[in-house]
């Protein structure tokens, strides 16, 4: 069904992308496909209905060139994979050089990540992500994470937890079993937030950045007529840590929220209403 027309979908993206690149980058040293299996099985999925999800993502390189000071050319290379679900999740990129030391290319990987999770949601992004590289890896070798700055324990942290909010929308929300879900699968993924049955629905969870994405990928997996993320709101937190991702919470739980519109129209919600809660949850800005 329709989980069916969406991966079609992502997986045409995907192939024109890797098209673009290719025409863009013709010579191997510079893009080069190193999963043709995995590739080739893509573009069989996307002629051929009835074809068996690919089993592995598309893996490639991508080398890009840079002026350093000081330096003549430093090549920078990303090793980078589709998961299947790409665009509607980040691309798997791992940038390297030999002039990088381990932590300086930690903190260049996290801030990638960050750049693109904050500008691409859901698009496609390779080409903006090898511009960022192109134009900022190149800072990274000389910045001084030395013992003083960052001990080796630190490196390996340096993972920087995301607390993400989504809102999502959808035509409408009444079936009991969907409902029943977006309860159940939020207390199992640790999610707080709220559902608003009806017409139109509306679901916001907050909590981790990959619960969220879990959740996400759950939800729109089911039968909609119409479901997207209307807003999305993420925010690293230094240490990851309980206390912190409790501190960024605006709802305790998540509960289901009828606004009922007295009055015929019956299963229409009072958008008044909801303004009025979102307001004292402090999120009256989503509203509009």
């Amino acid at each position: 069904g329709t989980t069916e027309m969406a991966n079609q979908e992502e997986a045409e993206i995907q192939i024109s992308e890797l098209d673009l690149l290719s025409s863009m980058f013709p010579y191997e040293e510079e893009f080069a496909v190193t999963d043709q299996l995995a590739l080739a099985e893509l573009k069989h999925y996307v002629e051929n209905e009835s074809a068996e999800v690919p089993s592995s993502k598309v893996q490639f390189i991508l080398n890009v060139k840079t002026d350093v000071p000081n330096a003549s050319m430093v090549e920078f290379s990303m090793a980078c994979a589709l998961p299947f679900k790409y665009p509607t999740v980040l691309p798997e990129i791992t940038v390297r050089s030999s002039l990088l030391s381990r932590s300086q290319q930690i903190l260049l990987n996290s801030d990638l990540r960050t750049y693109l999770m904050q500008n691409f949601s859901g698009e496609p992004c390779m080409l903006s992500a090898r511009e960022w590289v192109k134009d900022h890896a190149a800072a990274y070798i000389d910045k001084d994470l030395s013992s003083s700055s960052m001990t080796a324990s630190d490196a390996t942290q340096s993972e920087v937890t995301t607390f993400t909010r989504l809102w999502i929308y959808s035509h409408h929300i009444y079936n009991k079993q969907k409902r029943k879900n977006i309860i159940d699968w939020a207390k199992e993924l640790s999610l707080s937030g709220f559902c608003m049955p009806g017409k139109p629905g509306v679901v916001c969870v907050e909590g981790l950045q990959s619960s969220c994405e879990e959740f996400w990928s759950r939800i729109r997996r089911l039968t909609w007529k119409r479901i997207l993320i209307r807003h999305r709101e993420d925010v690293s937190l230094e240490s990851g840590g309980h206390a912190e991702i409790q501190k960024q919470r605006k709802f305790p739980t998540l509960e289901e929220k009828c606004f009922d519109a007295h009055g015929a129209r019956g299963n229409h919600m009072d958008l008044g209403q909801l303004y009025h809660f979102l307001e004292e949850k402090g999120c009256a800005d989503i509203f509009q």
